[in-house]
């Protein structure tokens, strides 16, 4: 039997059973767009819900991938299966991942108890792919107990992970853009963690010193999660079983606030928004350019509003 004719079903059987390469090939058919996406989605849904999504963000340099192994040998030794996903910015030419994040974090390679797949981005903003968050749904499915995301990369857009994560960690770093530069780019509202990464480096002192500094002007709610600011040398290891504790108490207050619930309900809503215009631009695709063409230019002469040439659109 050719991998493109295994039943589903046995395909999802055998990731449950933690089977790497029927991971894979689920994964694939997210990333490929195959027909049989709603049957593989069907089958996995009874058994989501249980893996911690971390979402690992921050501008290019700050150690992501470095954290990322870093945190994976932690958990890994706390007896945690880890899924990773490593969004790369896309190939102008195959549209395929471009930097191999799996290359950095090759010490994992022949753990069992670790998945890891570099996705492309193809040009998603946001600084995540597409099919990200079914991939994700693949991972928890597949019994791993933290999942995490690491982003692309690309700045002062790069916020969408929080709305796709658990738990979204921020990285910054000496010397890569100060708590200034952070507040600009909107991670103070984003991020649930801080990480000082490369905090030997001369500067730390300074950046944790303001992150904290601005945390502490937000307007927070009796209650509500303080973020903390904590410090890391990646590449020695330093300050990792804090992060990781961190995460950890995140995680509770999440569940004991009703915060979990709330944050994963946000997330379905948009993923049934995000497949829902799919299908409708799909749709408007099969009905060809002749009919929005002709709608464009009734607008365009005054003879219809754009509202009502909408409404016949959806309608058709």
């Amino acid at each position: 039997m050719s991998r493109a004719t295994e039943p589903v079903g046995d395909l999802v059987a055998q990731a449950r059973d933690g089977e790497s390469r029927a991971v894979a090939r689920l994964v694939s058919l997210v990333e490929g767009e195959s027909p049989r996406l709603r049957e593989v989605m069907e089958a996995l849904a009874p058994h989501t819900g249980r893996a911690h999504v971390v979402g690992l963000t921050g501008a290019p340099g700050v150690g992501k991938s470095t954290t990322t192994s870093a945190l994976i040998r932690e958990l890994r030794a706390a007896g945690r299966r880890v899924g990773v996903l490593a969004v790369d910015p896309s190939s102008p030419f195959s549209g395929g991942a471009l930097l191999g994040d799996r290359i950095r974090m090759s010490d994992h390679a022949t753990d069992a108890g670790v998945f890891i797949r570099s996705m492309a981005s193809r040009g998603h903003l946001g600084g995540l792919a597409w099919s990200t968050p079914q991939a994700i749904r693949i991972l928890d499915a597949s019994g791993f107990d933290v999942v995490l995301v690491e982003t692309v990369g690309v700045g002062q857009s790069e916020v969408e992970i929080a709305g796709l994560a658990d738990t979204t960690v921020v990285l910054v770093a000496p010397g890569m853009g100060d708590g200034i530069q952070a507040a600009k780019a909107g991670i103070l509202e984003t991020g649930d963690l801080y990480v000082v990464n490369k905090a030997d480096r001369d500067g730390a002192d300074r950046v944790v010193r303001d992150l904290r500094g601005m945390l502490r002007m937000q307007d927070r709610l009796d209650g509500s999660w303080r973020q903390p600011v904590l410090r890391t040398v990646a590449q020695a290891g330093t300050g990792l079983p804090e992060l990781a504790a961190a995460l950890d108490e995140h995680r509770a207050w999440l569940e004991s606030s009703g915060t979990l619930t709330s944050r994963r309900t946000r997330r379905a809503r948009e993923e049934i928004e995000a497949i829902a215009v799919a299908a409708l631009r799909s749709r408007w695709s099969d009905l060809g350019a002749d009919r929005l063409d002709s709608l464009a230019e009734a607008v365009a002469l005054g003879r219809l509003d754009p509202y009502t040439a909408a409404d016949a659109l959806v309608k058709d």
